[in-house]
């Protein structure tokens, strides 16, 4: 499949969202919320005091920025930010990834432990050995927080079906995809594993219309399209490890990429190798976000 590059000179990207037009992601270390339009034109929409990650959107339109350290989903409300809900009670890290449902129910997940320490600290097997797993946190549209899952294998990007019934959260340390049915009240049951990705490492999600999930593999320069069960189905070779993915464009057939040579953040911040890079699908975008 042939992959263009819609737009470089990024330190990090993470948290794509089609939107109104153009694709929504946060640059790490800029600290700050962007867009892009199809024809590459980047343009900052907020700028905040923090790394932000996951981005989603109430109902009635308003933004929804998860700050990573402060471990709190920040809300725009015109042009300042307020804190929306803080997760400092259940994050036992940086927080990430998030998916907002059609009610406004915000769907958190964080690292559970110091993950840069322990790459470069020397003893990563030792350090994922007492690793004790992170909590999936639910946001009520009015902010109060509830644990949704536990024990999470460092929970990450999140989809929703579009019947809203189900959740598929992919975990990157345990190299799986897990489902859980979605409750009306948006609650967590019945956990199981959706997809063993074997070599792939999970890092953002997104659905197609077919039930199948498009996963960014960071441990490799790759998006790979996975069914049910773990079958790959498809492969993208990106020209950088690949860490997000999301489907958009006019007709939902654009699958955007966010690449970087390096996640660390003492490489990634002191240099500008983000890409966004594209390809056509044929299958279109589904469910959220």
């Amino acid at each position: 499949m042939a992959v263009e590059i819609l737009a470089d000179g990024l330190h990090f990207g993470e948290g794509p969202r089609w939107h109104q037009g153009k694709l929504w992601f946060s640059d790490f270390y800029d600290h700050a919320v962007k867009t892009v339009d199809m024809a590459g034109n980047v343009e900052t929409k907020v700028v905040i005091d923090d790394q932000p990650s996951g981005l989603g959107w109430l109902p009635d339109g308003r933004l929804l920025i998860v700050a990573m350290h402060q471990r709190a989903v920040l809300r725009l409300e015109y042009d300042a930010l307020v804190v929306h809900a803080d997760l400092s009670d259940v994050a036992t890290f940086h927080c990430n990834d998030m998916t907002v449902d059609a009610t406004g129910r915000a769907y958190v997940g964080n690292f559970g432990f110091d993950l840069d320490a322990a790459i470069t600290g020397g003893d990563f097997a030792g350090a994922l050995a007492a690793y004790e797993g992170a909590a999936i946190a639910m946001v009520e549209p009015h902010g109060h927080v509830h644990v949704v899952a536990a024990g999470m294998r460092f929970p990450n990007g999140m989809v929703l079906t579009p019947d809203g019934g189900t959740m598929v959260v992919a975990e990157s340390l345990g190299r799986r995809l897990s489902a859980f049915d979605v409750g009306i009240d948006g609650t967590f049951t019945n956990q199981r594993v959706w997809a063993d990705l074997g070599a792939v490492v999970p890092d953002g999600i997104c659905l197609d219309a077919e039930g199948a999930v498009w996963v960014a593999d960071a441990a490799a320069s790759r998006c790979v399209r996975v069914a049910e069960g773990g079958e790959i189905l498809q492969e993208v070779a990106t020209t950088r490890p690949c860490y997000a993915c999301m489907l958009g464009g006019p007709d939902g057939r654009t699958l955007f990429m966010l690449t970087a040579e390096s996640s660390l953040p003492n490489v990634a911040s002191a240099s500008r190798t983000g890409q966004i890079e594209v390809t056509d699908v044929v299958v279109p975008h589904a469910g959220r976000p």
